[in-house]
Order: structure tokens, then sequence, then C-alpha cells
């Protein structure tokens, strides 16, 4: 005598351990891409030190050029930046007083870049 036993899922969810409602898989999946998403974030920053006032310049090999004031207490620093290879220019006035070239920005990276001050006195002087 031949018996065969043969496994028919059940049509009534109630009785069906292995099914998944399809509201839990679409969570699952928008959390893990949300998550995806937010780590391949790919900005960076430049920050350092400089003497107060003076202007930092920094500009990519693909042509952007952004523009900051160190502070009075000789700190400047640039947000947001693109991955990429940057020049990064201590400005007095007009004129280019020092420069950083070949800084490389990676994710999750930023980069210091300092500037010699005066007498290792980068802050504002309160005269």
């Amino acid at each position: 005598m031949d018996i065969r036993i043969t496994a028919v899922p059940s049509r009534n969810p109630a009785r069906c351990p292995w099914r998944v409602p399809l509201s839990l898989i679409l969570l699952a999946a928008g959390a893990t891409l949300g998550n995806a998403v937010f780590a391949q974030a790919t900005s960076t920053h430049i920050f350092g030190w400089g003497p107060a006032g003076q202007r930092v310049v920094v500009k990519s090999a693909t042509g952007l050029k952004r523009t900051t004031a160190v502070n009075d207490h000789g700190r400047y620093a640039f947000r947001s930046l693109p991955m990429g290879v940057y020049t990064v220019s201590l400005m007095k006035g007009d004129t280019v007083v020092d420069t950083r070239p070949n800084i490389p920005l990676t994710i999750g990276r930023g980069a210091e870049v300092d500037f010699a001050c005066d007498k290792d006195q980068c802050a504002a002087s309160a005269n």
C-alpha cells in the first residue's frame, strides 16, 4: 500500500504562519532603503585655523569655488562640500598669502587645513 501525503497551503491567512502581510514587507523595505540613502551621503567639509579677519578660498578640481571669512576666534569652516580634490588658499585682501594644494575629501572624513598665525595667535586681539 502506497500512501502519499502532500502539503497544500491553506487559503485562510490565519492558518498560514509563513505568510507575511504586504504592509510589513513594505515597511521593512522602506526603512532599509532610507538608511541606505542616508549612509551614502556624499558631502564632506574643510575646517581649520587662520588669522582672524582674513578670507579662505576653496577651489575643487571640478571648478567649485567658495569663500569664507576667518572668524574672530581664528576659525573657519566650509560645510557640505562634494567629494573631490581641493586647493585651499588664505587671502589677505586680494592677495594670496598661503596655498595648500591637493587636499582630498572623501565620504565621512573632513580635512583640517591650518594656516600660520602671527605669534601663534589666530584670534582677533582685544585692542
